[in-house]
């Protein structure tokens, strides 16, 4: 097979007409060469660090949709279905992904459960990553977002660390704001990577003392405006990744999208493409080809260099997309799940409270960290209630893995003038976490996801909606299309209801994420993520 167009050499930067020709899965040759044809062939796109099952999708699905949009490999951390169903989820991911030809490099989760703050479904301990990390089909330590952790020596996380080096293989850092002396220590422990920077003076701090900075532009936290600036003098240091991304933003596109962006702001376009295509293969040292002789087939074809629409996507020789169309097939799997509560009632929802203030959670659009404000209390036969007037509302986190009392804080943001809304994605323990306008409301959608054995889904006093969400109550059975349209549709009622969140499920999946600052809220009890202790609702 010979496939011609400008090749774009990346690490010789340098465009020039040729052709490349395949054999058995392998370039056999990229040679110069005379014809008519004006696109581009690049290698192919990579995502540096993402959560496939954030986009509610099992990895066959997931890779019906990637390889559209020129992805043809994702480093992806299985952390999400490991904290549910522990390494038999981590194993269904594998397996999973092997049935279709985009390349699935997975990790193993270092951090099962996230917090000793949180009930989780399972426990990976350093047992658990030593005999995973001499797995083949694990590819490098995941995120270690214990991050007090390392900095306070913990012997089960070092042990864990351990493990990676001694397997050679890279660890992946999760430390939002650590800085100074901290990081230092940090990057010595032998953490490579943070794709949580949300500020340039953080990025470039973690560049300059020997860390890879990833740049994340997911559903939910969006750090491409304050990093990319950063690309031109550190491109060979830096990738792109999308960390968690829903299904409806997979329909329009991956990490083309943030190529476009980054060329479009006057970025050389071989420091882009060495970003999203070069450095996460040479990072992770990843069975994925760079359009070299001898490499996989593993390239795309492009009409300019400046959208990056992507015309054919081929992996190890083979045509996988052409012109929005993909040609990977559904396969069958089983269903996992674990989901043992029952059924609340309204009153489970009560906190009886008679203080004047209380602690808020204040979220904020676009980003995974919230601030800790206070509130004047609004109680109702004293019972604190939600006050819509003030957009302070009522939230709860239901432990999904037995039956415990709900968690109750309060969440400024969501904006929710009616009903409310639920889901079971809710990391990192996805337990059932929820938002509403009264306890009645609240209990209304916690009992819909628990009838369904996951979901995410809005209710109102006209309308129940949900996405059932049946593998391991974070990832659906269906198609990308199917599941992208009843999501969007979903979205669209949360935002009728009153959300003026760009993304009201995604920011909602991460309010009870403790590993980031600064006031969470998880089964057991509201958490200040920044003394990395409970603390109480009422002031």
């Amino acid at each position: 097979m010979i496939v011609q167009g400008n090749i774009v050499d990346i690490q010789n930067k340098r465009i020039f007409k040729g052709e490349v020709e395949v054999k058995d899965g392998k370039i056999l040759e990229v040679r110069e060469a005379i014809h008519n044809q004006e696109n581009y062939i690049l290698p192919g796109f990579v995502d540096a660090h993402i959560h496939i099952e954030s986009s509610m999708l099992v990895p066959s699905e997931f890779a019906k949709i990637a390889v559209i949009h020129g992805t043809v490999a994702t480093v992806s951390d299985p952390h999400e279905i490991a904290n549910v169903l522990g390494i038999k989820g981590v194993e269904f991911m594998i397996e999973n992904g092997k049935k279709v030809p985009l390349k699935f490099n997975f990790g193993a989760p270092s951090c099962v459960p996230a917090t000793s703050f949180e009930s989780a479904g399972a426990i990976i301990n350093s047992d658990d990553i030593r005999v995973m990390m001499e797995n083949p089909d694990i590819k490098y330590l995941a995120e270690m977002m214990n991050y007090p952790g390392v900095l306070f020596d913990d012997a089960e996380v070092l042990a864990k660390i351990e493990h990676a080096k001694n397997n050679n293989k890279p660890i992946d850092g999760h430390a939002p704001g650590v800085r100074g002396d901290d990081a230092t220590k940090y990057i010595a422990a032998g953490i490579s990577t943070d794709h949580e920077c949300f500020t340039f003076e953080e990025a470039l701090e973690k560049l300059q003392k020997g860390m890879k900075v990833i740049i994340r532009e997911g559903s939910a936290a969006k750090n491409f405006e304050a990093l990319i600036n950063l690309l031109p003098e550190h491109f060979e240091n830096m990738m792109f990744c999308s960390d968690d991304k829903h299904p409806d933003d997979l329909l329009l596109g991956h990490i083309n999208q943030v190529c476009e962006r980054a060329v479009a702001k006057g970025i050389d376009v071989f420091k882009v493409l060495q970003a999203a295509c070069v450095n996460p293969v040479k990072h992770y040292n990843l069975d994925v080809g760079l359009l070299q002789k001898n490499d996989f087939a593993d390239f795309v074809v492009v009409d300019n260099l400046e959208k990056f629409n992507v015309l054919e996507t081929y992996i190890n020789g083979e045509l996988v997309a052409k012109n929005g169309a993909s040609f990977v097939e559904s396969v069958p799997f089983e269903v996992l799940n674990n989901f043992n509560t029952d059924k609340k009632e309204a009153t489970d929802f009560r906190f009886e409270s008679s203080s004047e203030k209380i602690r808020v959670i204040e979220a904020l659009d676009g980003e995974l960290v919230t601030n800790q404000i206070e509130a004047e209390s609004l109680i109702v036969d004293g019972n604190l209630v939600s006050n819509t007037a003030t957009d302070v509302l009522k939230m709860t986190v239901v432990n999904r893995y037995q039956n415990d009392e709900p968690a109750i804080a309060f969440i400024k943001n969501f904006g929710i003038k009616e009903g409310a809304i639920a889901s079971s994605v809710g990391h990192d323990s996805h337990n059932i976490i929820a938002i509403g306008v009264s306890d009645e409301a609240i209990c209304k959608a916690v009992n819909l996801i628990i009838e369904n054995r996951g979901g995410v889904c809005a209710v109102n006093t006209t309308e129940e909606k949900i996405v059932s969400l049946p593998v391991a109550g974070i990832m659906s059975d269906k198609s990308a299309e199917e599941i992208g349209k009843s999501y969007a549709e979903l979205d669209k009622m949360a935002k009728q209801m009153g959300s003026k969140l760009r993304a009201p499920y995604m920011s909602l999946s991460f309010m009870a994420l403790l590993v980031i600052p600064s006031l969470k809220l998880s089964d057991k009890g509201l958490f200040d993520g920044t003394s990395f202790q409970f603390t109480s609702l009422e002031v």
